[in-house]
């Protein structure tokens, strides 16, 4: 079994095109909520509570995929320096470009790489095959090997796709009835969170893609995150959602963060109940 991060975990952010500075805020709002040492830490059931299962993994040193984790560094290319449309290879020229001109650095030990798209870049498989996907840079092309994800904003392209349930497949009903309010009532961006939360958890157990996963082929694994896809609460399954919450206005949500957000993410695969667990269970 290879490894996962077990080391305080740094995430460095790579804004790729035009990005509101509320839209930014969100979304460390919610990284910055995943680690149990911030003293603004939410009430229960928290984003940090979430984490605890992610936790819950380790290597076969017996060593646990650590609770720290904050963004240690953020870098913007709004001009789209490798174009308005990334394969999965010149994604890796963006990280490439951000650790060469040195606005963020090589960090081997304890660095995450995460590659966020604005709603007007297109990538490889985007809204097809993948919302979001995980892996490491080749070093021919970075000059190191380095755990990264990267996650798109559907929000304009294909939201009844990657931004379920805030908006629903055609053969579910359309965007009727059937979506649900997105807690922040952005239904791009918090689409994009409970993606960036899947695919953080599948990084960290799985960084080179050699230790949590289930399957023969390593380079189309069944991770942490994959194996409760649609789960967000008790009951959930067949196209069920499961018991979430909702606000006064009718939002929904599962999970609290800092600074009174709240958030819907899926549940993650608990190597210790064998099942798909959250914060918000009610059993």
């Amino acid at each position: 079994m290879g490894p996962v991060l077990s080391s305080p975990i740094n995430i460095y952010l790579i804004w790729y095109g035009r990005w509101a500075a509320s839209h930014q805020l969100l979304i460390k709002d919610f990284l910055l909520s995943i680690s149990t040492s911030d003293r603004r830490a939410a009430p229960s059931p928290s984003v940090s509570q979430w984490w605890r299962t992610v936790s819950l993994y380790s290597d076969q040193t017996g060593a646990n995929i650590s609770s720290s984790v904050v963004v240690a560094g953020e870098y913007s290319d709004p001009r789209c320096s490798q174009g308005t449309h990334l394969t999965r290879l010149s994604m890796q020229q963006v990280i490439a470009a951000a650790v060469r001109s040195k606005p963020l650095p090589v960090d081997h030990k304890n660095g995450i790489y995460l590659i966020l798209t604005s709603g007007d870049v297109t990538v490889q498989d985007f809204c097809r095959a993948v919302c979001g996907f995980h892996y490491f840079t080749f070093p021919s092309v970075v000059g190191y090997t380095l755990p990264y994800a990267w996650v798109g904003n559907s929000g304009k392209q294909c939201p009844e796709v990657c931004a379920y349930p805030f908006a629903v497949p055609g053969y579910m009903g359309g965007g009727g009835p059937g979506a649900l309010a997105p807690p922040n009532a952005d239904v791009g961006v918090d689409g994009m969170i409970s993606v960036i939360g899947h695919e953080l958890a599948e990084l960290a157990s799985n960084p080179l893609v050699n230790a949590w996963y289930a399957g023969e082929d390593p380079t189309a694994p069944t991770e942490i995150g994959d194996l409760c896809e649609g789960l967000y609460g008790t009951g959930g399954g067949g196209g069920y959602i499961g018991q979430v919450m909702r606000d006064r206005e009718g939002r929904t949500y599962n999970v609290k963060g800092r600074r009174g957000r709240k958030f819907l993410v899926q549940w993650i695969w608990s190597p210790v109940l064998k099942a798909c667990a959250g914060p918000n269970a009610l059993d």
